[in-house]
C-alpha cells in the first residue's frame, strides 16, 4: 500500500467523508500551464440523491445485502458524488448497461449504495467496510471503486483554484471537504455559502464529499490573476432537491482557498492522457 496521509471525521447519515491522500498519485498531477478558463456547466443524468431517509424512499439495505439491518441514513457521500459525477461522464446506455437506471431517483441511491460498499472496501488504510460498517470512505476510494468497475480510465488530482478551474473545463471534479455546522443552512435562493454570516467560525461538522458541476462566473482581478472571492463554483449535493437551491449549493473559490488544506479534489475521467494517470 502506497504512503497515505490521512484525516478521518466523524461519519454521520449526511457525512461520511475522510480526506485520504496518495503522495504517488499527487506527484502525476497537471500543473496549471496558463489555459484559458471560462464559465463551463456539466448536467448530471441522474436526479439529485439523498444519502438520508432512506426508508421514505423504499430504500431497505435488508434487501440490498445479506444479514444487513435496515436504516435510514448512510454516510455515502462519497459514492452519491461519483454517482453524479458518472452520469455526466457516461452515455445513458453506458450506465444502463452498468444497472444504473437515471430515471429513478430510489433506484439510483441503491446503485450509489452499492458503489459505496465497493469504495469501502477499497480503502485499505482501515480495517471496516459496508456492510455492516457505515464507516465512510475517500474520494481517493471511490475512485478506485469507478476505475475498477470499468466506468473511467483513470483519475487525477487538483490542489489549487486554478487547477480545479482548468479542469473543470473538461468535466465534473469531486471534492471532499470539510463540512461546518453552519453549511447545513444555505442562506438565499441561489445557497451560497459566502453569505452565511461569520461561517470561518463555525466547528466542523464532518467531512463531506460532493460533486462540482460548474464553474459559473471566472473573474480576474487588475492585475489578471484569478479572483477568488468573485469566482463562483455550482456544486452538486446529496440531501435531495429539497435542499440549498434544488439540491445545489455555490460557493466562491476564497472558500476553497481557507480550507484548502482540508479539501482534496479527484477527478475521474475517460480517454485522459496517460502521463497524467494516478
Amino acid at each position: 500500500m502506497p504512503d497515505l496521509d490521512i484525516t478521518e471525521y466523524t461519519v454521520t447519515g449526511a457525512l461520511g467523508r475522510h480526506l485520504v491522500l496518495d503522495e504517488r498519485s499527487l506527484a502525476y498531477r497537471r500543473r496549471y500551464d496558463g489555459e484559458p478558463l471560462k464559465p463551463v456547466e456539466w448536467a448530471p443524468k441522474v436526479p439529485v440523491l439523498d444519502q438520508q431517509d432512506l426508508l421514505a424512499q423504499g430504500i431497505h439495505t435488508s434487501e440490498l445485502f445479506e444479514g444487513v439491518e435496515d436504516v435510514d441514513a448512510l454516510g455515502s457521500c462519497t459514492a452519491n458524488s461519483a454517482t453524479a459525477l458518472i452520469s455526466i461522464l457516461r452515455t445513458a446506455d453506458d450506465l444502463q448497461a452498468a444497472g444504473l437506471d437515471v430515471t429513478d431517483a430510489a433506484a439510483a441511491e441503491k446503485w450509489a449504495i452499492g458503489l459505496y460498499s465497493d469504495a469501502t472496501h477499497r480503502d485499505q488504510w482501515h480495517d471496516q467496510a459496508w456492510p455492516a460498517s457505515d464507516c465512510g470512505s475517500s474520494g481517493l476510494g471511490v475512485a478506485k471503486a469507478l476505475r475498477g468497475r470499468g466506468l473511467v480510465d483513470q483519475y487525477g488530482h487538483a490542489t489549487t483554484a486554478l487547477e480545479l478551474c482548468r479542469d473543470l473545463q473538461n468535466g465534473p471534479v469531486l471534492m471532499g471537504m470539510p463540512w461546518l455546522n453552519s453549511f447545513f443552512e444555505p442562506v438565499g435562493t441561489s445557497a451560497l455559502l459566502d453569505d452565511i454570516p461569520d461561517w470561518e467560525k463555525s466547528p466542523v461538522a464532518g467531512g463531506h464529499e460532493v460533486c462540482i458541476v460548474a464553474l459559473e462566473d471566472v473573474q480576474l482581478t487588475a492585475m489578471g490573476r484569478l479572483d477568488f472571492a468573485r469566482t463562483v463554483i455550482r456544486v452538486r449535493n446529496s440531501w435531495s432537491a429539497s435542499w440549498g437551491d434544488d439540491g445545489c449549493f455555490r460557493m466562491s473559490l476564497a472558500i476553497y482557498q481557507a480550507l484548502r488544506d482540508q479539501i482534496d479534489l479527484t477527478q475521474p475521467r475517460l480517454d485522459a492522457t496517460r502521463g497524467d494517470t494516478a
